[in-house]
């Protein structure tokens, strides 16, 4: 995707893909880097976190972020203009890494947009308003929808996607290109103005 959205071209956007799952053959990290693929295929900047190869401790506000290693986890997702957030449903909730992840960042994630995978046999619903939630709670946006699919109907030998499952991920990939696009643009303008409004406590301070 070239088209320009409010300043910025999608093919610009930088992404950070999430894999929330700590298993050796995953089908969570099987359609993430499916989701990879596609996005760097449209042109996008991808940066992949896998917290089963960076494992991220579990956070201690006290210590963690003085912890060798967060201030260049912190300084990727400083640069990312979109989240893609993968992570298995377990129990119809968040995997306990993604949590992790989360619970770690709040200002980073302010006016940027993250996108959904989930794989669960329930639709994953629960799993994605979660995520949503936490958009919510740290003035990101999240697309409307997520895409869930189910491991050994949508991802077959640990490698075959389904078609549905394709095009949902084309579907994700095109949405993050032009709604990351716009979003990022508008983000940047709103962080350099000087008008009221959820970001102006992040532009720089004058000194003096």
């Amino acid at each position: 995707m070239t088209a320009e959205a409010g300043g910025i071209e999608a093919s610009r956007l930088r992404v950070l893909v999430v894999v929330g799952s700590l298993r050796a053959q995953s089908a969570t990290r099987t359609v993430a880097l499916q989701a990879v693929a596609l996005l760097r295929g449209a042109g996008m900047a991808v940066d992949v976190l896998d917290l089963a190869v960076e494992p991220l401790p579990l956070l201690n506000t006290d210590s963690s972020f003085a912890a060798p290693g967060f201030a260049a986890l912190r300084e990727r997702v400083v640069k990312a203009d979109v989240l893609v957030l993968c992570t298995p449903d377990y129990h119809g909730g968040i995997s306990g890494a993604m949590k992790n992840f989360l619970d770690h960042f709040w200002h980073e994630f302010a006016g940027k947009l993250f996108a959904t995978v989930v794989a669960s046999h329930e639709k994953g619903l629960t799993v994605h308003d979660q995520i949503h939630t936490v958009a919510r709670q740290c003035n990101a946006w999240a697309l409307p929808y997520g895409v869930s699919f189910v491991d050994k109907e949508d991802v077959r030998e640990g490698k075959h996607l389904s078609e549905a499952l394709r095009l949902r991920l084309e579907m994700l990939s095109g949405d993050v290109g032009t709604y990351g696009a716009l979003l990022a643009a508008q983000r940047r303008q709103d962080l350099a103005g000087t008008g009221a409004g959820f970001l102006a406590r992040l532009r720089p301070r004058a000194e003096g």
